[in-house]
């Protein structure tokens, strides 16, 4: 006989299965189109091939080329000859919206 605590634990850890596979392969989509994405270099044509794609946004690139740091190029204090720049960063805030019912932004 099976009591109700038992089929409980059942049931809830079959739904956590299917949650965490269900995530596990949402992500595995994700980390296959990156892997897929088209390789381009960096030269006078990617300003074209940007502006003629559809929303002026590439979805999933990978850039090679020649980096040039603004001021100055950033060495590691753990890697000998390691070196690397900082991207430029746009930080996009969204509009928060009071919920009165949860009581949270």
């Amino acid at each position: 006989p099976i009591t109700p605590g038992e089929l409980l634990c059942l049931g809830s850890s079959l739904a956590f299965s299917g949650l965490f596979y269900y995530l596990y392969r949402r992500k595995a989509r994700v980390v296959a189109r990156i892997q897929e994405a088209p390789k381009l270099q960096v030269n006078d044509d990617l300003p074209a091939l940007v502006s003629a794609a559809e929303g002026t946004c590439l979805p999933y690139v990978a850039l090679e080329g020649v980096v040039l740091p603004a001021q100055a190029v950033l060495t590691s204090h753990y890697h000998e000859g390691l070196q690397g720049v900082i991207q430029k960063l746009l930080l996009k805030e969204h509009r928060l919206i009071w919920n009165s019912l949860a009581r949270s932004w």
